[in-house]
């Protein structure tokens, strides 16, 4: 199991601003002091997907290590993969401070980051010194400079940079923090998108998935079209979903009118309704990552039976701590165990069969 020291540096964390209680946590894991899984996976948690193995479909989703600074700390506590990102072809600081809100009542976050990160040149650097997890997966996160018109430009640059080095990439056109950048969800820019992105990915010897992070805030006709060209520009598979702009009427606490993105508890709801129809709408042809409100085996579980190959979660280390990777895989065998599943792609869209 993973020595948890959140139990006592938690409350101390969580007394502190959110942004800065994050950078400490990060200083913490290059350090060498979150403690690592000691015990192998049980096999019947394992996912073969994409000609890749992955020990848990556990992994920890794109916001946390945006500059790969210990991707494989992460790994260490449990993950079956780590998302990094996302990740621009230029350094940018992101909106101004603060814009990260805690809502502890809610189980929640609000976050307007705006894609701060270090730029490509840096972050493919670190990527290329590391020392590769001998069974984790890391995934890189593609996003685009604010400033940019030629959107597409920036997921092709990224692609190229990050190609040989991900175990799969991500285009990111769902973040609500970048103004018009959730516009590129629609049919003709997401083509471009994406056909520009594969681009130099079909000179590689061993191509990565490419996958698509979507916004839960979409009609019905833009998961129509999504759903449409996914299968039609033979996507790897879609990660549902990003953050929300909507605000339940149970959020609670001073920052709820805050600006940004919400995610944590409130998200499990929407995100999960909205996978289940992706999972729908494209026939069970697309692998599916399920993220949005996942705290616990269960709410993991519920995703997998709405669709979802894998899952990611967040927010909830926020409150709950590295221990919960653990706990987690543990809650979801017992599900697949008292549903009769020997292994966790049989429950794959269960709800629907």
């Amino acid at each position: 199991m993973v020595f948890d020291p959140y139990r006592v540096a938690g409350p101390l964390l969580r007394r502190m601003d959110a942004e800065t209680a994050h950078r400490l946590a990060i200083k913490a894991l290059k350090a060498g002091l979150a403690g690592r899984q000691s015990t192998a996976d049980d096999p019947r948690l394992a996912v073969s997907l994409w000609d890749r193995r992955f020990t848990n479909p556990v992994g920890l989703a794109a916001g946390f290590d945006k500059n790969a600074e210990a991707p494989d700390a992460l790994l260490g506590l449990g993950f079956g993969f780590v998302e990094i990102g996302g990740v621009t072809p230029r350094p940018q600081p992101g909106n101004p401070r603060p814009r990260v809100f805690r809502l502890p009542d809610n189980g929640a976050v609000i976050n307007r980051m705006g894609f701060n990160n270090d730029g490509l040149e840096v972050v493919r650097e670190r990527l290329r010194r590391r020392r590769r997890h001998p069974t984790g997966l890391l995934a890189v996160n593609l996003g685009k400079n604010k400033d940019t018109e030629d959107a597409a430009s920036d997921y092709e640059k990224g692609a190229a940079a990050f190609g040989e080095l991900a175990d799969f990439l991500v285009i990111n056109v769902s973040s609500p923090n970048t103004p018009g950048l959730r516009a590129l969800q629609g049919r003709e820019p997401l083509i471009e998108i994406i056909r520009r992105t594969q681009a130099p990915l079909k000179t590689l010897s061993r191509r990565p998935p490419l996958l698509l992070k979507i916004a839960p805030d979409l009609t019905e006709a833009d998961e129509a079209d999504i759903a449409e060209v996914a299968v039609s520009e033979q996507l790897d598979g879609l990660i549902v979903s990003n953050t929300t702009l909507a605000r339940p009427d149970s959020l609670r606490g001073d920052a709820k009118g805050e600006t940004g993105g919400l995610s944590g508890k409130p998200l499990f709801g929407p995100s999960t309704a909205l996978l289940g129809r992706m999972y729908q709408r494209t026939d069970g042809k697309i692998p599916l990552v399920g993220v949005g409100g996942i705290a616990s085996g269960a709410d993991a579980y519920a995703k997998i039976r709405a669709g979802a190959s894998l899952v990611q979660l967040y927010t909830a280390l926020i409150y709950q701590g590295p221990s919960l990777v653990q706990t987690l895989k543990r809650d979801l065998l017992a599900c697949l165990e008292r549903d009769g599943f020997s292994s966790v792609s049989e429950a794959v869209g269960a709800d629907f069969r």
